[in-house]
């Protein structure tokens, strides 16, 4: 790799899932180790203009990809003189829609991705680029490279590390397989090598992601599993805790829950908080998505993780406005949602995406009524959340506290186990440490105020 000297200044603008925040931090420990300079514009003494800007896209709705454009514009707006790279699920998809916006040199591929660092040196120097340099269909199931990301400004406490990519699944109204191609796991052994450096860095707490995370270890020779990958990490153990990313309703399996009940508190901890994509609370409405469990086997799982660990935290993503949603489908996924023991929501209005069955299906919800049932959903969202907080009032709780303050209130700021924000009072010291923390009641309806046991 070419060097490049006088600390050439490069932004990076990441949209979307944390497996592109993870790609991301790829890309800038790769350019930081060839002499490049990570321009921060988020913090008011990081003005200036960059040299290189890279924008990793998204393309999982309509919005994204619009957001996506955008933030190509805005980097090409804000940084005319520098080397424009646009990478990511956007980029995939449609290199076209990239190559009309007036600014762009490079446009690159998901299995390129690892290249920009290298590809980036040799543009500077030459000024040139070609318009594109990937197609939409030209994906392959390349090894996962691993190496523990440089974490930009060391502000992150939680870093993610992306064990598996793609997805089989092929919902119908999904566009991410088509994207990102098909499952792809990194080595268990790799995983593991890979914690212990996160672990020699100082990292007290990673997060497990993947786009198809419950799928790791499938295509493996000889096939592994996600559990045999979690047991492996308890038996050195590697970190001294984990979190796992979205995980779907049958690969959540029984192993694991029991798993991450039998490992806590000691070094190798599992964090007690499970996000489970549920999309619909409608059975027709889930046959019609190609998502291939009931609302009584959803049913099941929550309550089985609430009967062995009450206190956990429980999200779900749901999927409102489907083709063919009517009032009684809404209705029975809103039920399902009220009478579980879930602690938040993530609520997404159905975006229809070219190329997906989904798009060509009958039954169209009109905008209105997408959006009125969204913000009921919220709302329930909401008051589950906060009825969750609420009952951790007088309890303790294993706090990692992060290495920023709370911009609204210079509390310390740091999260549980079970995935609750907290603030409290106390000094820098305590940055990026473990700390039993008293949790006193609501601050507002995210967060809680705690104190220092």
């Amino acid at each position: 790799m070419i060097r490049i000297g006088n600390h050439k200044k490069f932004t990076i603008t990441t949209l979307g899932c944390k497996v592109n925040q993870y790609e991301s931090e790829q890309i800038a420990k790769g350019l930081v180790g060839a002499g490049f300079k990570y321009l921060d514009t988020t913090l008011p003494l990081e003005d200036g203009l960059a040299d290189l800007c890279i924008v990793n896209t998204c393309t999982v709705t309509h919005k994204a990809s619009m957001q996506s454009r955008q933030a190509v514009r805005q980097a090409v707006r804000k940084h005319p003189d520098a080397v424009i790279i646009v990478t990511g699920c956007y980029a995939q998809t449609e290199p076209d829609a990239i190559r009309k916006i007036d600014g762009v040199h490079h446009i690159i591929p998901h299995k390129d991705k690892n290249r920009i660092p290298s590809l980036a040196t040799s543009l500077l120097i030459s000024k040139t680029a070609p318009q594109n340099d990937g197609h939409s269909h030209d994906l392959e199931n390349t090894p996962i490279p691993l190496n523990a990301p440089w974490v930009a400004g060391a502000n992150k406490t939680r870093p993610f590390l992306k064990i598996q990519d793609g997805c089989n699944a092929f919902c119908s109204y999904c566009i991410v397989p088509h994207a990102r191609g098909s499952s792809t796991s990194a080595a268990l052994k790799d995983v593991v090598e890979q914690l212990k450096l996160f672990k020699k860095g100082g990292y007290h707490e990673v997060v497990l992601t993947g786009i198809h995370l419950g799928r790791y270890g499938r295509d493996l020779s000889p096939p592994t599993t996600l559990f045999d990958l979690l047991k492996q990490i308890r038996s050195q153990p590697c970190m001294d805790r984990l979190r796992l990313s979205s995980i779907e309703p049958l690969e959540l399996t029984r192993g694991i829950i029991q798993l991450v009940a039998e490992s806590q508190g000691g070094a190798g901890e599992i964090c007690r908080h499970f996000h489970i994509p549920l999309q619909s609370g409608d059975n027709a409405i889930l046959n019609k998505m190609n998502r291939p469990y009931r609302r009584e086997t959803f049913k099941e799982l929550v309550l089985g993780i609430n009967s062995v660990l009450p206190d956990a935290g429980i999200g779900c993503d749901v999927l409102i406005g489907f083709p063919g949603e009517t009032d009684e489908a809404f209705e029975n996924t809103f039920q399902l949602i009220r009478e579980l023991p879930l602690t938040y929501l993530h609520v997404f209005p159905f975006s229809s995406r070219e190329g997906t069955p989904a798009s060509r299906f009958p039954g169209k919800v009109p905008q209105p009524v997408v959006k009125e049932r969204c913000s009921l959903a919220r709302e329930l969202g909401q008051s589950k959340k906060t009825a969750f907080l609420s009952g951790q009032a007088g309890r303790s709780g294993t706090v990692l506290v992060e290495n920023r303050r709370d911009r609204r209130t210079s509390r310390l700021k740091g999260v549980t186990s079970n995935y609750i924000t907290v603030l409290m009072d106390g000094g820098d010291d305590l940055m990026n440490t473990f700390q039993e923390v008293r949790l006193i009641g609501l601050h507002d309806d995210q967060t809680m105020i705690g104190s220092l046991t």
